[in-house]
């Protein structure tokens, strides 16, 4: 949602900016404003695990030169199950997920298309059930508007990333995904003694199951950005 490990797009060109839609203040639902949630059917939480399953394989445990194709193929089976449950939030999610980390594989100018597709799976997600797989798609989406760059070349939006991050920490404060991309965020931000907490919080996260590699791997990038984050604070930042 790394999710993606989500990378800067700096090559895209300005020729881009007039196709790009400016950053949305996208509406954060309530719990009581929610619409009821999607049951998946056997068929959909089977493609969801293998989804899932197969990008950490990929993400953690393929040389880099080999991801781009990777994603590639996983992206169509994500939109395969996705077209075969339009109402499934966690499939939507799942897709946006490996879009980004595609366009991240990718790099170039047609990464910025791939990071649109991803946000607007995880918009629609948010309108389906804004708490599936523990509010996931706002982890997902605030670590697009940071890691976007911003206007004219992309709809990158800090302040909007740390919206939305915060809400997904409101529905799932424990979770790995969302104490890591906001440490990352906070580290980004040059708050230091924050993202320090947040990067804590994600080592202590409770194991997932069924994401045993995926854990893994996101422990192992979250051990290296919090000594990072120490080395900083030791040199004096805050």
């Amino acid at each position: 949602m790394n999710m993606p490990d989500h990378k800067p797009f700096a090559t895209a060109t300005l020729r881009l900016a007039r196709r790009v839609a400016l950053p949305l203040a996208f509406p954060l639902l309530s719990l009581l404003g929610a619409p009821a949630a999607f049951a998946l059917a056997d068929t959909g939480k089977a493609e969801l695990q293998a989804v899932q399953g197969r990008w950490a394989d990929i993400h953690y445990g393929l040389p880099e030169k080999q991801r781009e194709a990777a994603f590639a193929e996983l992206a169509e089976r994500a939109a395969r199950a996705v077209n075969a449950e339009p109402e499934a939030a966690e499939l939507r999610i799942w897709h946006a997920i490996v879009l980004s980390t595609w366009a991240g594989a990718k790099g170039g100018l047609g990464a910025l298309g791939l990071v649109k597709e991803a946000r607007t799976e995880l918009e629609t997600a948010l309108r389906l059930d804004p708490r599936a797989l523990d509010g996931s798609a706002y982890t997902s989406l605030g670590s697009l508007y940071y890691q976007v760059p911003g206007w004219p070349v992309g709809f990158g939006d800090d302040a909007q990333a740390e919206k939305l991050l915060k809400q997904a920490l409101a529905i799932n404060p424990g979770g790995i995904d969302p104490n890591y991309f906001y440490g990352d965020f906070l580290s980004r931000q040059k708050r230091y003694a924050e993202a320090r907490t947040a990067l804590e919080k994600a080592l202590a996260a409770s194991d997932r199951p069924g994401r045993e590699s995926a854990d893994a791997g996101r422990r192992a990038e979250a051990r290296r950005l919090l000594e990072q984050v120490v080395a900083k604070l030791a040199q004096g930042a805050q």
